[in-house]
């Protein structure tokens, strides 16, 4: 399902602006940039995200999960409920999909019950591509991760946390350890990152989980867990993706944690400040030991929190670009 077109001449209009959101890769620091101080202006002083705003009333934004989820879902949906939209939570599995009707048949329809946005989790590489290249104008696309490809939101709303937490990027090194092989976040903030300036990224992991051609990224590779690991400012597991998994890339779940589980032993080697991060579900005693996923030094759940904050800002980014190519045709139901 991988689109033939380039990502940013897909997801921008003509003026540069977000018209889909789609992938980190080939957007600028100042796109990136006006993502997350979108984010932050969501943000209430005691660090919770705001209840509501008017910003998307009158919009239909259409939830299309065809791969189980529960953060991601509910935070798309959380989002734009605080924008004031509409939410359809279509559920696939009963959906006419289920009875034959295309992929495509079912977007038209959705097309002419008036939906504004698409939101799209698929196991297949490329499937919001497809779904971008194939909506009518009117209709803007949101990535919610596919198959190995990307997941932008998450992407950003890491960064976010990141530049929330320990300030610019030009001075930090960060680590992203485990299923880097599969993993589409670590696609999309090794995009991010590298783009947004980050002074050192390293890849820490398996050689079987970590191929060397993840280098050609701008990342540092390291298979010691405590050499990657040495005075980075912060710490990014992530979840061994068992189900794109062939069980001879991973000897067992005990060795693993063994050599790369993060305990509080093995975050000793990090800088004393440095911060931990998962984009979650966490698998404890594999990926993590509990005392550090739950600990002082761990901003997990910010993670949470501050993805509905990025989510709302890419939203009624998408949504506002929309709006300003249809006023021609059109009066804004939105006001910013």
């Amino acid at each position: 399902m991988m689109s033939s077109r380039p990502p940013q001449s897909l997801q921008l209009d003509a003026n540069g602006r977000l018209k889909h959101f789609l992938t980190t890769e080939g957007l600028d620091k100042t796109l990136l940039t006006e993502i997350l101080d979108t984010a932050e202006s969501f943000m209430e002083e005691d660090g919770q995200v705001v209840k509501k705003a008017p910003l998307l009333q009158g919009c239909t934004i259409a939830n299309l999960f065809f791969e189980a989820s529960t953060r991601t879902r509910t935070t798309f949906e959380l989002a734009a409920k605080r924008l004031s939209a509409d939410v359809l939570n279509i559920n696939i599995n009963t959906s006419s999909t289920s009875k034959g009707e295309t992929l495509l048949d079912m977007l038209r329809n959705l097309e002419a019950m008036g939906s504004d946005m698409f939101v799209v989790r698929h196991a297949d590489s490329g499937a919001a591509n497809f779904i971008a290249e194939r909506v009518t104008p009117q209709v803007a696309v949101i990535n919610a991760g596919d198959g190995r490809h990307a997941h932008p939101t998450q992407a950003m709303l890491d960064l976010y946390t990141i530049r929330k937490h320990k300030g610019p990027f030009e001075p930090l090194t960060v680590a992203i350890v485990g299923d880097i092989l599969h993993s589409r976040v670590a696609r999309s903030l090794l995009h991010g990152l590298k783009t947004l300036g980050v002074g050192e990224i390293r890849l820490i992991g398996p050689r079987t989980l970590v191929p060397a051609h993840f280098q050609e990224l701008g990342a540092k590779i390291y298979y010691r867990f405590e050499n990657g690991l040495k005075d980075v400012d912060v710490v990014i597991m992530l979840r061994l993706q068992k189900e794109r998994m062939d069980s001879a890339l991973l000897p067992s779940e005990d060795e693993f944690y063994r050599l790369y589980g993060l305990t509080r032993e093995k975050l000793a080697f990090a800088h004393p400040n440095a911060i931990v991060m998962h984009p979650g579900p966490i698998n404890r005693g594999v990926e993590i030991e509990s005392e550090v996923a739950d600990g002082n030094r761990s901003v997990i759940l910010n993670q949470v929190t501050y993805g509905i904050a990025v989510r709302m800002a890419v939203l009624s980014m998408a949504a506002h670009t929309r709006l300003n190519t249809l006023t021609a045709r059109q009066p804004s139901r939105l006001e910013f």
